[in-house]
């Protein structure tokens, strides 16, 4: 049984091919050169959006809370005089009796 691989991915033309192609793309490479202060501006641009993205957040933040005061208040506003809510003038009605301790 032979265990070496055949086929054209493994003829004589691969390392030709793999090595036309290597300088071909560290030519490429070579020719790219990058603006002298590409960093300073992708860099500020960064930052605007992010400062920009965290103003949007606290609108949003502020905005959302402020609604639902307005809401809860609304609510608030909305229920009868004499509906009974949380804090009333009524007197507490009579209490049990308090249940015997142990003997």
């Amino acid at each position: 049984m032979n265990s070496r691989p055949t086929g054209p991915a493994n003829g004589p033309d691969t390392h030709d091919t793999e090595d036309r192609l290597r300088e071909a793309m560290e030519a490429l490479a070579g020719g790219v050169h990058a603006a002298p202060d590409a960093y300073r501006t992708a860099r500020g641009t960064w930052r605007r959006r992010e400062r920009r993205r965290r103003l949007m957040l606290t609108l949003l933040v502020v905005t959302v809370f402020a609604l639902a005061v307005l809401a809860g208040l609304q609510v608030l506003n909305a229920a009868p005089a004499g509906s009974g809510g949380t804090f009333h003038d009524d007197p507490p009605g009579p209490s049990a009796p308090a249940s015997p301790g142990p003997r």
